[in-house]
């Protein structure tokens, strides 16, 4: 079984998360640019962390045999902070970036008039640069995100074809699928979908345009809920295929849209400028057992 995890944020993760993920099948992740819970105080920490997911996760992910890309934008959340809004003045020089497959995660989250703004500027950038984007819908008040998301959307330069809906639920599935939007949803503990109602929804809806992922970060969260769910659909008789398709070739087909999705893994040095993830040990000490940084 493959499995592309198409929304994780493996900077919040351990290496003993990518070893897990490799052997559960993960072979591809993309890693959304996200609050980081600490709220940022300047666009200078921005630069700093956008450099990180270009960077270090993949030199990472290669380790454990995993393709790594990411999504950069200014989140919804911080685009209410003044401090953190000339970001979008810094972004257009990120998203030339090759490992860059989508402007993300853009959106909304309290619904107020800066990320009106902020999400309107991010999708003129994707039409501008040629990418994709990749959309959060809020947690609260969902089915009024959505509206509002897509009426965004709508207006904006960028096909809706070319946008990924994410964190959808039972309530925002059918608008977000009649919209022509890809759709995605997060299966994680205790908050948004669980793999019983993804696999239920997947039943009520099909396949078609549909992303899950794990949205694993600092919280409480699982970034092997994308495994749960294939071995689900499997349990549920759903065939090879219809896992293969959600679970890898819509990832694949929508961050394909970019032009830039590599899903090789080449051999890398030792260390990525200067740093190993083998901390205390000689860069070229053996590579952790279960780690092939060379397969795909």
């Amino acid at each position: 079984m493959r499995i592309f995890d198409p929304h994780i944020h493996m900077t919040s993760r351990t290496t003993d998360d990518y070893e897990a993920m490799y052997a559960a099948g993960v072979r591809a992740v993309v890693e959304p640019a996200f609050w980081l819970g600490q709220p940022r105080t300047s666009p200078a920490s921005f630069l700093d962390y956008f450099d990180a997911l270009l960077g270090w996760e993949p030199f990472r992910a290669a380790q454990y045999g995993i393709a790594h890309h990411c999504t950069l934008a200014l989140n919804p959340k911080e685009a209410n902070d003044p401090r953190c809004t000339p970001v979008l003045d810094a972004l257009p020089r990120y998203l030339v970036k090759d490992n860059v497959v989508a402007v993300g995660e853009i959106g909304y989250d309290s619904m107020t008039p800066a990320e009106d703004t902020a999400l309107a500027a991010q999708l003129q950038l994707a039409a501008d640069h040629g990418l994709p984007a990749l959309v959060h819908t809020p947690h609260r008040d969902k089915l009024a995100g959505l509206r509002r998301t897509l009426d965004v959307v709508n207006e904006s330069a960028l096909p809706v074809d070319r946008v990924l809906v994410d964190h959808l639920n039972e309530t925002t599935v059918k608008e977000a699928k009649d919209s022509g939007c890809w759709l995605g949803f997060s299966v994680y503990p205790d908050t948004k979908m669980d793999e019983e109602r993804m696999v239920a929804i997947l039943r009520a809806h099909g396949p078609e345009r549909v992303l899950v992922n794990s949205a694993a970060d600092w919280g409480r969260s699982d970034p092997l809920k994308t495994r749960k769910v294939a071995d689900l659909m499997l349990a549920d008789g759903f065939t090879d295929d219809d896992v293969d398709r959600v679970l890898w070739r819509n990832p694949v087909a929508f961050y394909g849209l970019s032009g830039r999705l590599r899903l090789d893994v080449a051999t890398t040095d030792a260390t990525h400028e200067g740093n190993s993830i083998l901390r205390g040990t000689p860069a070229d000490a053996p590579r952790p057992a279960g780690a092939p940084a060379t397969e795909a």
